[in-house]
């Protein structure tokens, strides 16, 4: 068979954070080859997928992944030679079987996701299909909204912000490409502004700027200003996503943020919804801790038809988790992230369960990237309609928006873009 796995090797590279982490090659014995990087998080789920790390501390502080290479050109190797790369479920099947952990904790969910990605790309390239056609069909032509990243706070920078991350959401856009024009205008617009107030615009691990500033309301504050000194209208053209990331926030029973001691989950609501009210918000993502499912429950119930609520933590792109989430109403949407879960089938189904609920879901990068742009053909494969991937700026970011944006041209006329959050009246749905 011409598409069967025949090598597979590994090399150290680093991440947008200067860590280390894994590239691997999978050759075919047609001599075709397909390659990836692993991407990793700074804020992550308990529940996640594990990444190998070496933990000696004369390399890297411990962070390097030797044995996560050994891993790849050793025991995976030796599984997945002679598997047909075209089947992607029996690839990632039989290194799932020979970890043999829930969570991967053994050959490391960074080198099995490493080679997952890399088979994926080399079975498309076998086949003389772009990924985002071999892994979505004939009939992924959808390009996903982008959730762009223009405020840092929380585990991504040291600012004094609680909130993780403030994002722009090109709402009234017509293309793919246009969204980009959207946002870019507004992330100079916002440097701009933070510029002449004598603030930091210096960037943080996700391209946005990270100044420091009186409290979390006032980020929104300024990004509305930066919409209007753009020359759009917020809500309109462009909308608000926050990502909390509250687990971050979680003490003891209660949350903490700066200058509001011990607020419970119904605090944390009510908090968010004084800001919608005040502020074009439509997506919130981790508003509340991992483990407080009724207060998610309860949070849904309440803002749930106002905005897109994700849950990111709690369900770590991990079917049994999103279940219990769609039994439990927990949220509306869900993140999806490779590297949560570990292999591509896993992350695809995933997406399949949130599809059989009516939940959206978003694609999303890590706040440590490479240049890999994998998850761009990725959201345009599972058709969801949402990708989080940065700032538009910083090269490991801006990779995936000009990656979809070559996708954008490469489908033409064919090529979809709505706004998915229409229905909750913050713009008009396009098309193009």
């Amino acid at each position: 068979m011409k598409h069967q796995i025949e090598t597979v090797s590994a090399q150290e590279i680093l991440d947008s954070r200067g860590n280390p982490t894994i590239h691997v090659t999978v050759s075919l014995t047609n001599g075709v080859i397909g390659q990836a990087a692993v991407p990793s998080g700074a804020s992550t789920g308990e529940n996640e997928a594990v990444e190998l790390r070496d933990g000696d501390k004369n390399r890297f502080g411990g962070k390097g992944v030797l044995k996560a290479i050994a891993a790849v050109e050793g025991e995976i190797a030796s599984a997945v030679a002679g598997l047909s790369a075209l089947d992607q479920a029996a690839i990632d099947g039989a290194m799932i079987a020979l970890d043999g952990t829930p969570n991967k904790t053994r050959l490391g969910a960074n080198a099995i996701l490493g080679v997952s990605m890399a088979a994926a790309r080399v079975a498309a390239s076998s086949l003389g299909l772009p990924l985002w056609s071999w892994l979505g069909g004939c009939g992924a032509r959808r390009l996903p909204m982008p959730m762009m990243n223009v405020i840092n706070g929380g585990a991504h920078a040291d600012n004094g912000l609680d909130m993780q991350e403030f994002m722009i959401v090109p709402v009234g856009a017509s293309s793919f490409a246009e969204a980009v024009r959207f946002a870019s205008e507004t992330f100079h617009a916002l440097k701009a502004l933070l510029h002449e107030r004598g603030l930091s615009v210096s960037v943080g691990d996700e391209g946005g700027f990270a100044p420091r500033l009186s409290g979390n309301d006032q980020a929104c504050e300024v990004i509305v200003e930066a919409i209007e000194k753009a020359g759009y209208e917020p809500g309109k053209d462009i909308a608000i996503a926050l990502d909390p990331a509250a687990n971050s926030m979680w003490r003891d029973g209660h949350y903490e943020l700066r200058g509001a001691k011990m607020l419970t989950s119904n605090d944390m609501t009510a908090l968010y919804g004084r800001w919608i009210d005040r502020f074009p918000i439509i997506s919130i993502e981790d508003g509340l801790a991992e483990h407080d499912w009724e207060g998610f429950a309860a949070h849904t119930a309440a803002l749930g038809d106002r905005v897109q609520v994700v849950g990111d933590d709690l369900y770590v792109t991990n079917v049994q988790y999103i279940e219990t989430g769609i039994r439990r109403k927990a949220t509306n949407a869900v993140l999806i992230k490779l590297n949560q879960i570990g292999t591509v089938t896993e992350t695809i189904a995933a997406v399949d369960v949130c599809r059989s609920a009516g939940w959206g879901y978003v694609i999303s990068h890590r706040s440590g990237e490479t240049e890999d742009a994998f998850i761009a053909d990725f959201a345009v494969a599972m058709g969801g309609g949402q990708i989080k991937a940065g700032a538009p700026s910083r090269g490991e970011r801006t990779a995936k928006y000009n990656r979809l944006m070559a996708i954008e041209r490469a489908l033409g006329d064919s090529a979809l873009f709505a706004n998915p959050f229409a229905s909750r009246g913050s713009g008009e749905a396009n098309s193009g």
